[in-house]
């Protein structure tokens, strides 16, 4: 199993520490990511990494698609490969309609649909064989629609890309695993379970068989996130976790639309997702995050001292050696973290 680093770049204070990014090079890390929500965007951070490492991979978890053409995402792409000796992966997701209709102001429209129309005309970018022409639901090069001036033409990239860039997608419905596992090279399901993979598995399967070459777990990469707290006091360490999957299964989507709370009741937790997202959208926040069950928090997370943790590392190297998690991606921030999961697992 190889490990990633999550960048936390939230809060009112913005910065990267690149000594631990360093580090995590150093220790043997695959790979490190940033993502975006309304604040920093991804693709300035990850070429701030690149441009301060040499060897470990850097990627996006993940840029929105609504935010920026598939010509631009295709043009950031060829640029920071070329940059880096092809160490950039990129990471796409729709986002959610609060994010991509009340901060980029533009449709949220079908989000699978534009997901396969986006890699499509990314990929025919990157491999750079012709001009691009591409009619679309929500893209068309070149633009034909009823304002359209009449002297847009195909055009191909000036700059040769490497077509092994690898495009993984974020999921966790089903409908957005299939998309995935039919167009793109890997998922980043957010968090999951890794005794419980049925989750995904078939949802998965159809999108390998769709994707009209052969696929399958052994060529396509799973990047659960995991939250790692380590200490004696376990009430303690679960509380960041809870936060987390307070913050997400109750406030991040509205009422009835909302792919992580959804996604905690498929894990099993009905009961608990539904109380979650009712106290937490009722303003009571505090009572949200106590509502987050132990042994969610326990399946999806590692917390604890860490004999405790070592002892649950075993059902994750389990899960990558069945290929259901090729990635495991920590948001850590402390040298000793690091270090502690390098000696477990690399």
């Amino acid at each position: 199993m190889r490990l990633g680093l999550q960048l936390s770049l939230a809060g009112p204070d913005f910065s990267i520490d690149v000594d631990l990014i360093r580090e995590a090079e150093a220790l043997g890390f695959d790979s490190v990511w940033t993502g975006e929500a309304y604040g920093s965007d991804s693709v300035t951070p990850i070429t701030w990494v690149l441009a301060n490492t040499s060897r470990i991979k850097a990627g996006t978890a993940i840029m929105q698609m609504p935010g920026r053409t598939p010509a631009m995402a295709a043009m950031t792409a060829i640029t920071l490969q070329a940059l880096s000796g092809n160490r950039f992966i990129m990471g796409l997701g729709p986002s959610g309609p609060q994010v991509v209709e009340g901060w980029h102001g533009v449709p949220y429209g079908k989000p699978l649909t534009r997901t396969k129309e986006y890699i499509s005309i990314v990929r025919q970018i990157i491999d750079s064989k012709e001009p691009v022409q591409f009619k679309g639901e929500h893209y068309q090069l070149p633009y034909f629609g009823e304002d359209a001036t009449g002297f847009g033409k195909p055009l191909k990239s000036i700059i040769k890309g490497d077509p092994s860039l690898r495009i993984y997608t974020a999921a966790i419905g089903p409908s957005g695993l299939r998309t995935s596992a039919e167009v793109a090279d890997g998922v980043f399901p957010f968090f999951s379970d890794p005794e419980n993979f049925s989750v995904f598995e078939q949802p998965l399967n159809e999108g390998f068989a769709r994707a009209g070459e052969p696929k399958s777990l052994e060529n396509f990469e799973i990047l659960p996130l995991v939250q790692v707290t380590i200490g004696d006091d376990l009430e303690e360490c679960r509380l960041p976790t809870k936060r987390f999957l307070a913050l997400y299964g109750g406030g991040m989507g509205a009422r009835g639309k909302n792919f992580y709370n959804d996604h905690i009741k498929r894990l099993g937790f009905e009961e608990a997702a539904v109380k979650i997202q009712e106290l937490y959208l009722g303003g009571r926040k505090g009572a949200a995050i106590g509502a987050v069950p132990d042994e969610l928090v326990d399946k999806v997370a590692l917390v604890g001292s860490k004999d405790r943790v070592r002892d649950r590392l075993g059902a994750w190297r389990d899960a990558a050696r069945r290929k259901h998690v090729g990635t495991m991606v920590v948001p850590a921030s402390d040298r000793e973290t690091l270090r502690f999961l390098a000696e477990e697992l690399l």
